[in-house]
């Protein structure tokens, strides 16, 4: 296992741009791993956006789910995000939360044996409201629940707060 770097925080805080300006100091030609489904226009207008915000130097992967069938040791990668990552998971399985979470967990231990440094986008989404749907609880839990899994296991944590990175570990 490389380095990780794990970076959370609420929507619009930050988290992306400062996670490439990571990446770009560290390699000259570091790999995205983008992990949104194009689910309708908007998610595609994110992407496009994206996309413009990274530079020419950037090369791209997208995997929804299955992290761990990707080989990028020596490579200093740049995963956005977690949350889509977990949605995709959430979806498939059915909106089912044990299945979902044992599922990203052990996906997440095949994913990060390898040599590589990592760079993890995640949102903390638990710090809002309780939603009224048992559905999106259950999602905030495993969502909480998986960053948490994914910090125990960095070498660097932060928090975005409204564009300025908080070091937490």
């Amino acid at each position: 296992m490389g380095e990780i770097i794990f970076i959370t925080g609420g929507q619009r805080s930050g988290k992306s741009s400062y996670a490439q300006s990571l990446a770009e100091g560290f390699s000259q030609s570091p790999l995205y791993l983008a992990t949104a489904r194009r689910w309708d226009a908007d998610f595609e207008q994110r992407i496009e956006r994206h996309r413009r915000d990274r530079g020419n130097q950037w090369r791209t992967i997208e995997e929804p789910k299955e992290l761990s069938r990707l080989s990028l040791s020596g490579e200093t990668v740049l995963l956005d995000c977690v949350t889509l990552w977990l949605t995709n998971i959430y979806h498939d399985s059915g909106y089912r939360l044990q299945e979902s979470l044992d599922y990203a967990r052990q996906e997440w231990e095949s994913f990060i044996n390898q040599d590589f440094r990592l760079i993890v986008v995640s949102n903390e989404i638990g710090m809002a409201l309780h939603a009224p749907q048992m559905s999106a609880r259950h999602f905030a839990d495993l969502q909480g629940w998986v960053n948490q899994f994914i910090a125990a296991r960095s070498t660097i944590a932060y928090l975005m707060i409204s564009g300025i990175p908080v070091k937490i570990k």
